[in-house]
């Protein structure tokens, strides 16, 4: 029997209310998952998903290895970090990236946001992690979400649960991301900044879902590539 499905609101320590009545984040689990209405364009997109990560994987394992090898020696283990995302419908999944930071990095940068963020993490970077994150090929292991499902190569960006319980609080509508699979890359990644509001982002994830189209999604990888060649040449990771 397989294990069941946990919710980002069941990650929390924070329980339902006294009275029994499922929490904020539960509700919205499950309204997501009654209004997904799948579109026809939904079965090419997973179709291009799972070729588009099926290839690029085969292409650029090799380097993975190298990437791999060169972390273990410098930096021991683990050689892949691993961490918890709230997906479609709630349902909490294991994101795997290259480890680029010092060990133990998640608990001390894990509840930052925006400028301290990105201020602090670039504290944590280890040597081969620096020329990972510049190309972003620490980002490529998430391909193996995607042929697992549990994201799409376009999409809203996922968040940790932490984050997850408290923006469905304070920012309405956000639980609306909740029904498509979050994206290695997104519509927000391409227009704005991680400094950016969850607002702001929230506004241009809410724009993809709506729209969302085969034409929408190569356009978004299309932009997400060039942005990735421009930050390199200018020698930036973010």
């Amino acid at each position: 029997m397989s294990a069941p499905v946990r919710t980002a609101a069941q990650s929390e320590t924070t329980a339902p209310g006294s009275d029994g009545t499922p929490s904020l984040a539960e509700q919205y689990s499950v309204m997501a998952a009654e209004d997904f209405a799948p579109r026809r364009v939904d079965i090419a997109l997973r179709a291009l998903d799972l070729l588009i990560a099926g290839s690029a994987l085969i292409v650029l394992s090799p380097l993975l290895g190298l990437l791999a090898l060169g972390i273990l020696l410098t930096s021991g283990t683990p050689v892949l970090y691993r961490g918890e995302r709230v997906g479609r419908a709630g349902r909490v999944f294991t994101m795997f990236k290259l480890r680029t930071l010092k060990g133990g990095a998640e608990g001390r940068l894990g509840n930052l946001y925006g400028e301290e963020l990105s201020g602090r993490t670039e504290q944590e970077v280890t040597m081969v992690g620096k020329a990972a994150r510049l190309t972003h090929i620490d980002e490529v292991p998430q391909l193996y979400n995607v042929l697992r499902g549990d994201m799409s190569m376009v999409g809203p960006r996922p968040v940790r649960p932490a984050f997850f319980y408290r923006l469905v609080e304070e920012v309405p509508q956000y639980w609306q991301r909740l029904v498509v699979r979050p994206g290695v890359t997104g519509f927000a990644q391409t227009r704005i900044t991680r400094e950016d509001s969850w607002e702001d982002k929230l506004i241009h994830d809410l724009e993809y879902i709506a729209d969302r189209s085969i034409r929408l999604y190569l356009r978004v990888l299309g932009a997400t590539m060039a942005r990735i060649i421009r930050l390199t040449l200018n020698g930036r990771n973010r």
